[in-house]
């Protein structure tokens, strides 16, 4: 077993606090990676303190993982030591169903196995994510990440770049469109950055008017208050697609109506509640509400080699894991922008 140091909840209560646990040894399709930075997802939240249910401790939480590849497998030929490479959401799946198999690991029919807070495919281990010093991989589901790109800024891209890229992908945004994107956020700032890049007019909708000199700075071409009844109004029927990104419970309808025909709502953010719907917003102009659920590893890895090519990254604050509890109280009340990232050099 390889030993590792970590930060980790213990339980839904306690404050997350140093750990030590092990690692599997080394199997002939595994990596074995050094871990440099690791992004903090608001889910890392959700799940350390048992709030969808389910939790598994003790918990190391962190999907958001760039580090140093140290070691490989005897059957591993994508890597090699001294490879700046990432982990994303997920460290495995069946790898053999029609999901998998069509590079759609993420709907694997049996279930992807998460980085965290999951059994790993044996029924027996707990996965432990990257709040670590290091992990090990299956090399399937490790990414090879440019040097041209900030190692520290790249890290969120592994769950808030995928998880907005692909959407935006699968609706075929493209130069020309109309794309609105709600909440600027983790995963806003994100939405934002992608449709820009790939010639969209982007709208950020937000229910903070001081988030509009932030929506131009990311390169937003206009702002839109959502309690502002009247210009929401003269944007109905105006919009291709909208890129939701809110997990606050918020109505479905009223993004609906401000779509063109067939146009497009895709689904990122997990309200807690139920939204309300009106089955006519969706009948009248032939409008859609499309999930979408991070990305597969072919997918992901076209993310990242596009965000190296256009130097897309996130806007991070680099902090040590010490301070990873202040920063999820601070996270609760949105004062980051956008991405807290942990330098684990400080483990």
């Amino acid at each position: 077993m390889i030993p590792a140091k970590a930060y980790a909840a213990l339980d839904p209560k306690t404050p997350l606090q140093p750990f030590s646990f092990d690692r599997r040894d080394l199997r002939s399709d595994d990596v074995q990676v050094k871990i440099h930075f690791c992004g903090v997802c608001h889910s890392d939240i959700h799940q350390a303190r048992d709030e969808w249910g389910g939790s598994i401790y003790p918990m190391v939480p962190g999907h958001e993982i760039i580090g140093e590849v140290i070691a490989t497998g005897s059957e591993v030929t994508k890597f090699k030591t001294g490879d700046l490479v990432g982990v994303g959401v997920m460290v495995d799946s069946c790898c053999s169903c029609k999901n998998c198999n069509n590079d759609q690991e993420q709907y694997c029919n049996e279930g992807m196995t998460g980085t965290y807070n999951a059994m790993e495919r044996d029924g027996v281990t707990i996965a432990q994510g990257g709040y670590s010093s290091q992990i090990v991989v299956k090399e399937r589901f490790v990414l090879h990440i440019s040097k041209k790109i900030d190692p520290a800024a790249a890290a969120p891209l592994l769950c808030a770049g995928i998880t907005t890229y692909s959407p935006l992908r699968f609706a075929g945004v493209k130069a020309g469109q109309k794309v609105a994107v709600v909440g600027l956020g983790g995963l806003g700032h994100m939405g934002v950055k992608f449709a820009v890049s790939f010639g969209a007019e982007v709208t950020v909708i937000s229910t903070s008017p001081g988030k509009a000199e932030d929506a131009k700075k990311l390169g937003a071409h206009h702002f839109l208050l959502s309690t502002d009844k009247a210009a929401m109004q003269k944007h109905a029927s105006h919009f291709d697609v909208i890129l939701d990104t809110v997990s606050a419970n918020h109505d479905y309808t009223f993004l609906l109506d401000l779509l063109d025909i067939e146009g497009k709502l895709l689904i990122v953010g997990l309200p807690s509640k139920e939204p309300n719907l009106s089955p006519f917003s969706l009948i009248t102009k032939r409008r859609s509400i499309i999930g979408s659920m991070i990305g597969g590893m072919k997918e992901t890895q076209e993310m990242l080699d596009y965000c190296a090519e256009k130097n897309i990254v996130s806007d991070v604050e680099v902090i040590p894991v010490g301070y990873i509890n202040e920063a999820y109280e601070r996270m609760i009340r949105s004062d980051v922008k956008y991405r807290f990232v942990i330098d684990m050099a400080t483990l």
